[in-house]
């Protein structure tokens, strides 16, 4: 298996690419973990510790986080992330991962990658935290601002084989995000989708609201792009804002730095379970190819898990599950 990872995408880059891919290329010896980079400025950072299975391919250019992300696919033949998209398409590389320009990623995913055939749009899929540590898998967060009812379908069969597929789930609970619970709540979009879902082939729990999400309703929660990233955005500033609060709650006099010393390993332990970097990457299902997008803030532990998540993918053949899911009908 051989996994390519874009090592100039990332706030931390590429420090934090090589030295999660050495991680990596060191935990898993069925591997091969290919950085794509300006060789320049990745050698030095190895200082002579480079695993066996670990390659370098050169790329000189960089697509930037302020990037057009058109422009930058098509003008950019040899951008670090662009080269990595075309090793998958070439057969050169199994998979690829970036902590780069999401909207790069996603057109280079299309452009580049291309589509699996059947497939109307991809989507960009996210385990967001819940209170079991365990996560939910929701898509779409962002590859997409609108959905169309037989779409919000495809998200969900898609969402459904990789929970099954790399997280070992047998038959994954499948929710949509709505405004209520009730069958005929929602909009045009989400009402139409509703009886499809009872339709498709699989286990489909109805509707879920927001204010639940974090407590884990269902395994896999489908909704449009412009619903999905309103709903992580509004996560994460509350788990920042919360964090910070208790922050300085406990830092108020000595009588809560004594309390904080009590409780400083049950918060912990919280925050753990709302840390983006124990869930490595989010896959960008239904390209042709297994194409991985990291957080823009990933260090080396987010970078590792996200070839750990590759290697899963890889090995239970995720790409090929959800291409033969489609072919035989049960896109609607």
């Amino acid at each position: 298996m051989r996994i390519a990872i874009d090592a100039m995408g990332g706030d931390h880059a590429p420090q934090a690419a090589v030295e999660g891919a050495v991680s990596a290329a060191r935990e898993w010896a069925d591997i091969t973990v290919i950085l794509v980079g300006d060789t320049d400025r990745l050698q030095p950072l190895l200082q002579g510790n480079k695993p066996a299975n670990l390659e370098l391919r050169h790329a000189s250019e960089t697509i930037e986080a302020d990037d057009e992300p058109v422009k930058a696919v098509r003008r950019k033949k040899d951008a670090s992330m662009v080269v990595a998209g075309r090793m998958v398409k070439e057969k050169e590389a199994d998979a690829m991962i970036s902590a780069g320009n999401t909207g790069a990623l996603m057109t280079m995913g299309l452009l580049v990658v291309g589509r699996i055939p059947g497939i109307e749009r991809p989507a960009l899929a996210p385990m967001l935290p819940t209170t079991d540590g365990e996560g939910i898998l929701a898509l779409d967060l962002g590859a997409n601002m609108d959905a169309t009812a037989n779409q919000l379908v495809q998200y969900a069969i898609m969402g459904s084989l990789y929970r099954s597929k790399v997280h070992g789930l047998h038959e994954p609970r499948v929710g949509l995000l709505n405004v209520g619970t009730e069958a005929m709540k929602g909009n045009e979009v989400a009402k139409a989708a509703f009886p499809l879902l009872e339709q498709a082939p699989i286990r489909f729990v109805g509707n879920v609201e927001s204010r639940d999400v974090l407590r884990k309703p269902c395994d896999v929660v489908v909704c449009d792009g412009f619903a999905g990233n309103i709903m992580l955005k509004s996560m994460e500033g509350t788990a920042s804002v919360i964090f910070s609060a208790l922050k300085e709650e406990f830092t108020r006099t000595w009588y809560t730095k004594l309390a904080a010393a009590i409780v400083k390993k049950g918060l912990g332990q919280f925050r753990k379970k709302l840390d983006y970097t124990e869930h490595g990457a989010a896959p960008l299902l239904g390209i042709d190819g297994l194409v991985l997008k990291s957080h823009g803030s990933s260090n080396a532990l987010a970078f590792k898990n996200a070839v750990r998540q590759a290697r899963l993918a890889l090995m239970n053949d995720l790409v090929g599950s959800i291409s033969t899911e489609i072919r035989n009908g049960s896109e609607l």
